[in-house]
């Protein structure tokens, strides 16, 4: 029976190329002037788990920028870049810059399974406060208020790594078996098996990532009914 729904984002509720051309594009271009600006307050941190990663201590806010600037055009899952990411992208949130862009398929089916009573959570390897985000200005109305949980590096761990699933099935406190999982990584969904859950692959058009036996694949929300399976 499912209970809960964990979703991907990039590629299953949302294109990937609004989110690396829109939140990469943005801290891109943001990064230096950021960390320059901030290298005292919120952008501490950053600098120096930057520095251990590299081991150079000494390296200046500029150098640090021309890092984490190759680890987002390289996707490098690094946590002082998510958290670089979730707090420049922040102020683009707020000020009107940026907006969470989905399928249009995406919105009605979240808000026909939340009302249906199953319980929605996020799992991506973008910061939490970027999901938050995200979902909370989506650029027709904010989607937040369906949303139960959000799951990221930090928190649950790798999304190709089985124990993130069973760590997640922990936290929200729900047996494994009754876990959907939405993804359009097959890799994902490999380990979110090997954990127990149940999964469907996203295989939407122009989205970078092939369908891979043996899960089931579809191209839209539309075709899928979690609440027959209750």
């Amino acid at each position: 029976m499912i209970t809960a729904i964990v979703l991907d984002i990039e590629g299953t509720t949302s294109p990937t190329a609004t989110v690396r051309e829109d939140l990469y594009g943005y801290t891109r271009q943001r990064l230096p002037a950021w960390l320059a600006e901030n290298s005292a307050g919120p952008a501490a941190s950053v600098l120096t788990a930057t520095r251990d990663l590299i081991a150079r201590p000494d390296a200046d806010p500029a150098e640090v920028a021309a890092i984490l600037r190759d680890w987002l055009d390289t996707d490098v899952k690094a946590e002082p870049l998510k958290t670089a990411q979730g707090l420049i992208c922040a102020e683009g949130f707020r000020t009107g810059a940026l907006h969470g862009e989905f399928f249009p398929d995406v919105p009605p089916a979240l808000e026909a399974w939340h009302a249906a009573g199953l319980a929605l959570y996020i799992y991506s390897s973008g910061s939490i406060r970027n999901q938050q985000d995200w979902f909370a200005f989506a650029r027709n109305g904010s989607l937040s208020g369906l949303i139960s949980g959000y799951f990221d590096l930090s928190t649950a761990g790798s999304k190709r790594d089985s124990a993130s699933y069973d760590k997640i099935a922990d936290t929200i406190s729900t047996p494994p078996d009754n876990i959907l999982f939405l993804s359009d990584h097959p890799d994902e969904l490999d380990a979110a098996v090997t954990a127990g859950w149940r999964v469907i692959g996203l295989a939407r058009p122009g989205e970078p990532n092939p369908p891979r036996p043996p899960h089931h694949w579809v191209d839209t929300f539309a075709d899928i009914n979690p609440v027959d399976q209750r």
